[in-house]
């Protein structure tokens, strides 16, 4: 043997060793090579690897709203990569990339010495891009130092055989693409407009440096968390990019004195511009994605990265939410205070016990075997949680009680704003707070719709033969086949002797008339011009369907009013233009939804809209000019439920419909007065205050000052009779206003 020949006996020793110790190496690495210890991807799988990519919804100016996503990544070119975005990675990541085939050995060198041996631990890593590009296309799934070693060696394998398959440039941009930045954001591109609100291909050699800094320890030296850290870090990699000779010293020397800047957006579904109607967006594309993929494709809404082009007007919807919060805030302070210590969540037992057995607090300890004394005391237990309000968020020591009770009494809403002659969404608040409230007061809510209903019975009445100039007498009646139910008026005594023009009366939202029209008309021919008009809702076939007894949806309502201005035909709201592939090529169009039929007749349109220019001008609506000071084009009616329950107020101008509803979620509270929470008071004035905003940017004009087309003559001829009159002196004389007439309901 050669071995024996070898003196002394501790050389030979050395020796045999060092035999056995490479060749038990090659034997290990050679069982990496060939999958003993997890099976490596070959060079097909790696040229065809796929990312899964973030579905993007763009508002209609072509914002980025929202991101549908697993992992918040959006792959990009390397053409859209800035090029000190690249120099900065290289300086500071791994300066020999344009030398070395996937592996240095020299900085690995350096480890073994350094690092391992010498113990050095700021002497740096040695592993090179492509083996980070490694480690993040197969993460780690095993902890240990032997398991360490492995993966080291794979990822090392993994990495020249990725620089067989692609150029320099497209590892660059397969790393950048897939490289965390913690917060569940993968990749250059969202990183970027995570943190700074723009595109990568955007970015300035300060801010690149910020988001290349992060790399060494996304928490530690992230921006938001951390300035301090990151502002230090993004110095050190502007350093590494001088000595690298990427920028002169001078432009260095400038750079690290700039402050820490950033444009943090937070695309969480949860936070963010328009949350209710991302949500829907979301529904309904999973909804194509489902028809599509029956259909032989493969979508996937958090992996496809869909393009999704939806019909919002960013600006418009920023605006109605910030006026909906003005507004919103100052209701709900009135609302409290107007029942001050007896407000029924603070006093009603009963109400209070039906709220909590109704949450899924306490259905979920029924579920888990606990009785309902067991459940209750169980949730009368205090703890520490976080509660909103209008004044911001609070720690409380609270029982699950006490903040059910607390959420019992905030009032919340639905808006919507349609283009009325395609249906397309403009604006979408779907309730108060979507971190708090996630049920949709536009797509998941009916509510009854009182005086917002009386339009569409005044329009089957002049479909039927009445005219405008049609008298009907505002005395309060009891209908006796109908149990005596006599509908009444929020007026005074005087009424009693009024005969109201049918303009007059729904202007003031007079509900005798409204009624005696239902009666004149027929029930039957009302529920035919609200099932025209685009009402799918079922509606009760009684005479309090003219005081808006039935339940409709926020949207319909929308739809419905948008008759008034799209020459009589009734739309369906829409939320998406269009659908694209992650190359942006188009996938689907979505077209408006018109019907095909017209509601009524061109003259009776035209009567119809002067009927709710002047609850604008003189009626119920007059707060839009007088306590708002609004000069615009307006039509619309308000609405008020029995018992305060729902406020409601529908806008029409020429361009656009608005519908706000305003109420709580427990249909057994309602607002203490009707002077607070009429539809005048509650929901007028969110519509009010965002026509406000935009009155004051140049660019709404088009809305803004956008007017009515003049009725025809026939129209004004129609309309020219006097709005009220008064009985004559003989029957004032014989009328006894504090006795009611009773007569029969004609069926």
């Amino acid at each position: 043997m050669i071995f024996k020949r070898i003196k002394p006996p501790v050389l030979r020793y050395i020796l045999i060793a060092s035999v056995l110790l490479l060749t038990l190496s090659a034997v290990f690495l050679m069982s990496i090579y060939l999958g003993a210890w997890g099976e490596l991807p070959g060079k097909k799988s790696l040229a065809e690897f796929q990312h899964p990519r973030a579905s993007e919804i763009y508002s209609s100016d072509s914002i980025l709203i929202g991101k549908f996503y697993l992992n918040d990544r959006q792959p990009i070119l390397y053409q859209n990569i800035p090029e000190h975005l690249i120099n900065a990675l290289i300086a500071v990541e791994d300066e020999r990339f344009f030398e070395h085939s996937g592996v240095d050995y020299k900085s690995l060198l350096r480890v073994i010495v350094k690092t391992i041996l010498l113990q050095d631990k700021a002497s740096g890593g040695g592993s090179t891009i492509s083996q980070q590009l490694a480690k993040n296309l197969y993460p780690r799934s095993r902890k240990g130092t032997f398991y360490l070693a492995i993966d080291k060696i794979k990822e090392m394998i993994i990495a020249s055989r990725l620089e067989a398959i692609y150029s320099k440039e497209e590892v660059l941009e397969q790393y950048l693409n897939t490289v965390s930045f913690g917060d569940n954001t993968f990749g250059i591109e969202s990183a970027s407009l995570k943190f700074f609100g723009k595109r990568a291909s955007t970015l300035a050699t300060e801010e690149a440096a910020v988001l290349v800094a992060m790399l060494k320890a996304t928490y530690t030296y992230n921006p938001r968390v951390f300035p301090d850290n990151s502002l230090q870090r993004r110095n050190l990699v502007l350093n590494a990019m001088e000595e690298n000779e990427f920028i002169k010293s001078s432009e260095k020397d400038s750079l690290v004195k700039l402050p820490l800047i950033i444009n943090y957006n937070s695309y969480d579904h949860n936070q963010g511009v328009a949350p209710y109607f991302r949500e829907e967006v979301r529904k309904q594309v999973l909804e194509w994605c489902k028809r599509q993929n029956e259909e032989g494709h493969s979508y996937n809404i958090y992996a496809s990265g869909l393009k999704i082009y939806t019909t919002l007007d960013y600006r418009m919807q920023v605006l109605a939410e910030e006026a909906m919060k003005k507004h919103m805030k100052v209701l709900q302070r009135s609302f409290e205070k107007s029942y001050g210590n007896r407000a029924p969540w603070l006093i009603d037992r009963e109400l209070i016990r039906k709220t909590v057995m109704k949450s899924s607090a306490y259905k979920n300890l029924i579920q888990q075997g606990m009785n309902e004394q067991q459940a209750w005391d169980t949730l009368s237990l205090r703890k520490s949680m976080t509660l909103s309000s209008w004044e911001g968020k609070s720690e409380q020591k609270y029982s699950s009680i006490d903040s059910i009770k607390h959420y019992m009494k905030f009032i919340n809403t639905g808006s919507i704003s349609i283009d009325a002659t395609s249906g397309a969404v403009m604006t979408w608040i779907g309730g108060v707070d979507y971190t708090v409230y996630k049920y949709d007061h536009i797509s998941q809510s009916r509510r009854q719709v009182g005086s917002t209903f009386k339009p569409i019975v005044y329009s089957a009445a002049l479909e039927n033969g009445l005219k405008p100039c049609t008298y009907f007498s505002a005395e309060e009646v009891a209908y006796n086949n109908l149990d005596d139910w006599s509908p009444s008026n929020s007026g005074n005594e005087d009424e009693t002797f009024m005969n109201y023009s049918m303009e007059q009366a729904l202007s003031n939202s007079v509900n005798t008339v409204a009624v005696k029209v239902l009666e004149k008309t027929g029930i039957p021919n009302v529920l035919d011009q609200a099932k025209i008009m685009g009402i799918t809702a079922s509606l009760p076939n009684l005479p309090s369907l003219a005081l808006g007894t039935g339940e409709i949806g926020v949207d319909e309502m929308a739809g419905a009013y948008a008759s008034y201005l799209n020459d009589g035909k009734a739309v369906k709201p829409i939320l998406i233009r269009s659908i694209n592939n992650y190359q942006d090529s188009l996938l689907t169009t979505f077209r408006p939804k018109i019907s095909e039929v017209r509601a009524f007749s061109e003259v009776n349109r035209q009567i119809m809209l002067e009927f709710m220019k002047a609850t604008i001008d003189k009626g119920t609506g007059a707060r839009i000019r007088n306590t708002y000071g609004l000069k615009n084009d307006i039509a619309g009616k308000t609405g008020t439920t029995q018992n305060n329950k729902d406020a409601w107020f529908v806008a029409l101008t020429p361009k656009l419909v608005h519908v706000t509803w305003v109420g709580l979620d427990n249909h057994e509270i309602g607002f203490k007065n009707t002077s607070l929470g009429q539809g005048a008071s509650a929901a007028l004035p969110i519509f009010a205050l965002w026509m406000q905003k935009l009155n004051s940017d140049a660019s709404f004009n088009y809305i803004t000052k956008a007017r009515f087309k003049k009725p025809n003559d026939a129209v004004l001829s129609l309309l020219d009779c006097e709005p009220v009159k008064r009985d004559g002196f003989f029957k004032r004389l014989f009328k006894n206003p504090n006795k009611k007439r009773s007569k029969k309901f004609k069926q």
